[in-house]
C-alpha cells in the first residue's frame, strides 16, 4: 500500500546547488553588489589582494585552510582572499561582461559546468594552469579536468568527482524483505521496488522532472551525453529514448517511483517527504551527501550508499556528474600567485583532503581516498557508514567523460524545462517525441549562431 504524503518540514531554503542543477534567480542582486563577501587572510602583512567569485557560499569552505597554509609556506608572498558570493546567473552575467570588456574581472572564479563551454569559445579569457596540472595528473580522475578544458589546455580545476550513486534507506529496505547488495542490475532493482511498494508504506524512489540528475546520470552510464565528441546532438539518440522511456516506465508501468514533490531533489518539499520515509532509494551525486546531513536528520543511520544497478552485465556503476570548474582570469596582475594558490587549494592532497572534511566532496585526486585522513570519523561516515571511500576506490574506472559544449546549458534548459515535463509529467509527448524536438531546438540555435 502506498501512503499519500501531507506534511512538509519547515526548513531554510537551499542555498545554490554546490555542483549542477539550478540557475538561481537571475532577477537577484540586480545592483551587481554581492549577497555575502568574506575577506580570509587579513591579518597577513604585506598581502597581495585576490579576489574570488563564487555562487555558493559552501565553496569558501576550502580556502580558509588554503590560505592558511599558503601563508604559513609563503612568508614573503603572503595573500588576502576577498570572497564574494553571487546568484548564479548575476555571477554568470557580470564575468561574462568583464571578460568582454576587459576589466572588472576576478582574479579566481567558480564556473557551474554546465555554463562553462559557452565561457571557452572563441579565445578563452583564463590562465592555462597545465603547469600545475600535468605533475598530478596520473593522481587525478582526468575526465573531471577534461570537461574544463580546451585545444590541450586545463582552464578549470574542479571540486569532485560527482560519483552517481544510489542511496537506500535500509531500514524501508529491511521492512520489505530486499537485501540491498543483491541489487545488481537495474531489472533488479525494479523487482526490489515491487517488493517494496507490496510490503511498506513507500515508494521506491523518486523521478525528477525539473532538473536533469535523474535522466543525466542514467545516459552518462550508458557513455550517452547530449553531445558527441565533436560537439553533434546527440541528445535524441536510441540510448536517451530508451532510458527516457525507462524513467516513464518506473512510474506508470512498474509503479514503483513518483515525481519528486517539488519537481526535483533540491527542493524544501522533497526533503520534508524524503525525511518522513517517503521513498526507499534514491539516485543522486556524492555531492548530495550534505543535502541529507543538512535537510533530512531524521535519516541519519538509516542510508547506505551503494553503486548504481548495472544496464548490462561488466557495466558502469556510475557516472561523474555535475560540478565547478574553478579558473584564474586573465585579467588578474599576478597569474603565477594565483594560480600557484588555486593549485594550493585544490591539486595538493592537502587541499582533497579538505574538499572531503570541510565540503563532504568525492576529492577528484583519488590518491587520497585510501589516505589516514579521509579515514579519519566525521559526520559524513557517522551520517551514512565508514566505507564510502573503499567502495569509490572499485569505481574509479567507471566514472566516463562527459562533452560539454557551449550549447551545453542550452540543451540543459531543453531538459529542466520541456523534456521531462512534456514525457514524464505531462505525458504530452512520447519520449521519442520530447527527445526530438528539443534536439532540433538546441540544433536550430546552433545553426544560427
Amino acid at each position: 500500500m502506498r501512503k499519500k504524503y501531507i506534511g512538509l518540514s519547515l526548513i531554510p531554503i537551499l542555498l545554490a546547488s554546490a555542483c549542477g542543477g539550478g540557475d538561481g534567480d537571475g532577477d537577484e542582486g540586480a545592483s551587481g553588489e554581492a549577497e555575502e563577501t568574506e575577506v580570509i587572510g587579513e591579518d597577513a602583512e604585506d598581502a597581495t589582494e585576490l579576489t574570488f567569485w563564487t555562487f555558493n557560499e559552501q565553496h569558501i569552505g576550502i580556502y580558509q585552510p588554503a590560505v592558511e597554509r599558503w601563508n604559513e609556506d609563503n612568508p614573503d608572498r603572503q595573500i588576502e582572499l576577498t570572497a564574494e558570493v553571487f546568484p548564479i546567473d548575476q555571477m554568470n552575467n557580470n564575468l561574462r561582461l568583464a571578460l568582454q570588456s576587459g576589466e572588472g574581472a576576478p582574479d579566481i572564479a567558480d564556473i557551474e559546468v554546465s555554463h562553462f563551454g559557452s565561457f571557452l569559445e572563441g579565445e578563452p579569457q583564463f590562465e592555462s594552469m597545465n603547469d600545475q596540472v600535468e605533475p598530478v595528473l596520473d593522481d587525478m580522475v582526468t575526465g573531471r579536468l577534461d570537461l574544463y578544458s580546451k585545444d590541450d589546455n586545463y582552464y578549470g580545476l574542479p571540486y569532485h568527482v560527482g560519483a552517481s550513486v544510489m542511496y537506500y534507506n535500509e531500514e524501508i529496505m529491511d521492512e520489505a524483505g530486499v537485501d540491498i547488495e543483491s541489487i545488481e542490475t537495474w531489472d533488479d532493482y525494479i523487482e526490489a521496488g515491487k517488493q517494496v511498494t507490496e510490503n511498506t508504506d513507500a515508494m521506491m524512489t523518486t523521478v525528477e522532472t525539473t532538473d536533469q540528475f535523474t535522466f543525466w546520470p542514467l545516459i552518462a552510464q550508458q557513455e550517452s551525453d547530449y553531445f558527441n565528441e565533436d560537439g553533434e546532438v546527440i541528445l535524441d539518440n536510441e540510448t536517451n529514448v530508451e532510458t527516457l522511456q525507462f524513467m516513464n516506465d518506473l512510474i506508470y508501468e512498474h509503479e514503483i517511483a513518483e515525481i519528486a514533490p517539488g519537481g526535483d531533489h533540491h527542493e524544501e518539499q522533497y526533503y520534508g517527504y524524503m525525511n518522513d520515509g517517503g521513498a526507499a532509494s534514491l539516485l543522486m551525486p556524492m555531492w548530495y551527501m550534505g543535502r541529507f546531513i543538512d535537510y533530512m536528520e531524521d535519516l541519519e543511520g538509516k542510508m547506505q550508499v551503494r553503486p548504481l544497478p548495472r544496464w548490462e552485465e561488466d557495466g558502469n556503476r556510475t557516472a561523474g556528474m555535475g560540478g565547478t570548474g574553478t579558473v584564474v582570469t586573465n585579467q588578474t596582475e599576478d597569474p603565477e600567485l594565483a594560480k600557484e594558490f588555486l593549485a594550493e587549494a585544490k591539486l595538493t592532497e592537502e587541499g582533497n583532503i579538505d574538499l572531503w572534511t570541510e565540503l563532504g566532496f568525492d576529492p577528484p585526486m583519488h590518491t587520497v581516498w585510501d589516505s589516514e585522513e579521509v579515514g579519519e570519523t566525521n559526520r559524513y561516515y557517522e551520517y551514512f557508514h565508514d566505507d564510502i571511500f573503499d567502495m569509490l576506490l572499485e569505481l574509479n574506472d567507471e566514472v566516463e567523460g562527459l562533452n560539454i559544449t557551449p550549447e551545453t546549458s542550452d540543451a540543459t534548459n531543453e531538459i529542466n524545462t520541456n523534456i521531462l515535463n512534456n514525457a514524464i509529467r505531462q505525458e504530452s509527448r512520447t519520449p521519442q517525441e520530447a527527445l526530438e524536438e528539443a534536439a532540433e531546438s538546441v540544433r536550430s540555435g546552433m545553426s544560427d549562431n
